[in-house]
């Protein structure tokens, strides 16, 4: 390894050339740890591939989806099922286009952020994408410590400082290879599952109003939209397009037309599989909350918890209506939830900074910074206002990223629109057209939230008229700057398209995997030989 002029790493060749670390130094020997797909094509392929998806469809199960679903069951029964059932449709969409991003030029969102935007725009969006990351984690956080809570009655704020430590040993789990990880996350996946599939044929929820909510579309009751909009930013989460973008370049896959095209197809397949696990957990969590708030021999302290549930008052409503049992295992599925989301989360992360910045942390430290960005409100909240300030916490923390996502969803359909329509035709007109639709749509909703609900907030305020127009500005103000950098965004004219084919006859061969990449994941992993 010898130092270049610019003071980035480079790595020496077989061949005597060097290759710069941040411009993907590429793994083309065979290594046990590595995951490589066989040139043949096969059915079998699709087990190389498996592992991604199952790791991006935690952010679909993590503590924060939980809240919003407990208090959806529990204030509107069935009725916002459908919402769940858009959003994960919506998931599936956008999640394969961002690792098709990632198969098809080698590159995940962030770096192609960098590549695109200016130093002023690039680090705004690496500031939101920032954001958006601590604001996935602090349901996590919260999460985890309600768990700990209900396994073994450990205060909240105490629960919230164990949960940085019990990250980094999960962590620790990288030297074993990146394969095993993604067991463990599937398996921790298929824990949560069972856990709430055993509450849901005990609830007994009616299975009509079930249908009934999840294809009827119906937004009724004061506070519906906004529960609806908090669903949203639960599902698609912004920091999930740059992991799935960068976690597929941890396959090293054949370079042919034909092999990205199997790639993207296979990518597809996996990822469906893993959100329609995603999806059922979410059905099961509302329709418990829904039976269990609904059940006619309610009491009224148990309904009374219903009004305001959060996390913690959902342990105690199980174990009082369904069994003691109950409650334990909502704790086992909540702590799986919390665990599986920070690894994650951190690897989000880590891809964000790498990308937009071009620097890498070891993923212990990233993983204490981050952490600690998300304990101090979260641990201000639980001394302060108990549980029931942590769960109005996750609440809002889950409204943030549906108000962020349209700073990663729009560069990634532009993206996805000029660099990967060259390759092996896995991105057609009709694709980029319902994509483009989906994130207007999502984008809309989340705008006219944010209007309707300051002005809401303005009428209904006791200030003086001097402090009501003075906030009308500044906040009008700031919807105005919110709208001007989403259009942006989206009228922005992009480069030229560049993609893994288009090089394939130039000096610089590139393939997958990438090692950045690779290392990020398993930083002790990598031999001198690769080197």
């Amino acid at each position: 390894m010898a130092a270049s002029g610019t003071g980035r790493p480079q790595f020496i060749s077989s061949n005597g050339g060097n290759r710069s670390f941040s411009n993907s130094p590429l793994i083309d020997n065979s290594d046990p740890n590595q995951i490589i797909v066989p040139e043949k094509k096969s059915w079998k392929n699709f087990f190389a591939y498996l592992g991604p998806g199952f790791l991006v469809s935690i952010a679909y199960i993590d503590p924060g989806n939980f809240e919003t679903d407990l208090q959806s069951g529990a204030r509107y029964k069935y009725e916002l099922l459908w919402i769940i059932l858009v959003a994960s449709c919506a998931a599936l969409v956008i999640q394969s286009l961002a690792a098709n991003l990632g198969v098809v030029t080698g590159k995940h969102l962030a770096e192609h952020c960098r590549a695109e935007y200016s130093k002023v725009p690039n680090f705004m969006l690496w500031v939101l994408a920032e954001i958006a990351v601590v604001a996935c984690d602090i349901p996590e956080v919260i999460g985890t410590a309600f768990a700990l809570n209900m396994l073994f009655s450990i205060p909240v704020w105490i629960g919230v400082l164990l949960t940085g430590l019990s990250t980094l040993m999960l962590l620790a789990l990288q030297q074993y290879g990146v394969r095993k990880l993604e067991f463990l996350i599937a398996f921790l996946v298929f824990t949560i599952a069972i856990c709430f599939f055993i509450e849901l044929h005990y609830s007994k929820p009616d299975p009509g109003e079930v249908l009934h909510g999840l294809f009827v579309p119906q937004l009724k009751g004061n506070g519906a939209t906004g529960l609806a909009i908090s669903l949203l930013g639960a599902m698609v989460m912004p920091h999930n397009l740059f992991l799935h973008s960068a976690l597929v370049l941890s396959r090293k896959i054949p370079r042919s037309a034909s092999g990205i095209k199997e790639a993207c197809r296979f990518y597809l397949i996996e990822s469906g599989l893993a959100l329609m696990v995603a999806f059922l957990i979410n059905v099961s969590v509302i329709s418990v909350s829904g039976a269990v708030c609904n059940a006619p021999d309610l009491s009224p302290e148990d309904r009374a918890n219903c009004e305001d549930l959060d996390l913690n008052k959902a342990s105690f409503l199980l174990r009082n209506v369904v069994g003691k049992w109950s409650s334990k295992l909502f704790a086992i599925a909540l702590l799986a939830s919390g665990q599986s989301s920070t690894i994650t989360g951190t690897y989000a992360g880590q891809y964000v900074m790498q990308g937009f910045l071009n620097l890498t942390l070891e993923p212990w430290l990233r993983n204490l910074l981050t952490r600690c960005l998300a304990i101090i409100p979260s641990l201000i909240v639980a001394l302060i206002g108990g549980s029931a300030g942590a769960g109005k916490l996750i609440i809002i923390a889950s409204m943030i990223l549906s108000f962020e996502l349209p700073f990663a969803l729009v560069p990634l359909l532009k993206f996805t629109s000029c660099k990967t329509k060259m390759a092996a035709h896995v991105n057609s007109m009709a694709i980029t057209v319902i994509t483009w639709v989906i994130g207007g749509f999502m984008m809309g909703i989340n705008i006219y939230y944010l209007v309707s609900s300051f002005i809401k907030l303005l009428i209904h305020s006791h200030m003086k008229l001097v402090a009501v127009v003075f906030c009308g500005i500044l906040g009008f103000s700031g919807i105005a700057i919110y709208l001007a950098s989403i259009a942006y965004l989206v009228f922005r004219k992009n480069r030229e398209p560049t993609h893994l084919l288009a090089s394939r006859n130039s000096q610089n061969e590139e393939t997958l995997p990438r090692q950045d990449i690779v290392n990020m994941q398993l930083p002790n992993r990598v031999s001198t030989s690769d080197l």
